[in-house]
């Protein structure tokens, strides 16, 4: 059996590299696979409480489950809107650079 502190770490460890990730890279795509990424590290720790909190006999054990399930969907929509967008801007300005993309100025 795997204690609950693994998974909140390997958690913690998820979601620090999708922060890094999306403040460090600049390619729009790595960005957007960070945002995925913190995501799942979130997941994760929802799957891992409900988890501790069905061995434990409480409530709440199906609490966590529905979150990610939430969470699932959000993504979903985060991907299906994100690529369309990012397929857009490529379309238009020929680069995945976020640097480089100016859609707001004249």
């Amino acid at each position: 059996m795997v204690p609950l502190s693994w998974y909140l770490i390997l958690s913690a460890i998820l979601f620090c590299l999708g922060v890094f990730g999306f403040l460090l890279k600049r390619n729009i795509i790595t960005i957007f696979m960070s945002i995925e990424l913190m995501l799942n590290a979130v997941n994760l720790t929802f799957v891992a409480f409900a988890n501790y909190w069905n061995e434990r006999g409480l409530k709440l054990a199906l609490s966590g489950q529905v979150f990610v399930f939430f969470v699932m969907v959000v993504a979903a929509a985060e991907a299906a809107v994100g690529l369309a967008i990012i397929i857009a801007v490529f379309r238009t300005r020929e680069t995945l650079n976020v640097d480089r993309v100016n859609l707001l100025k004249l």
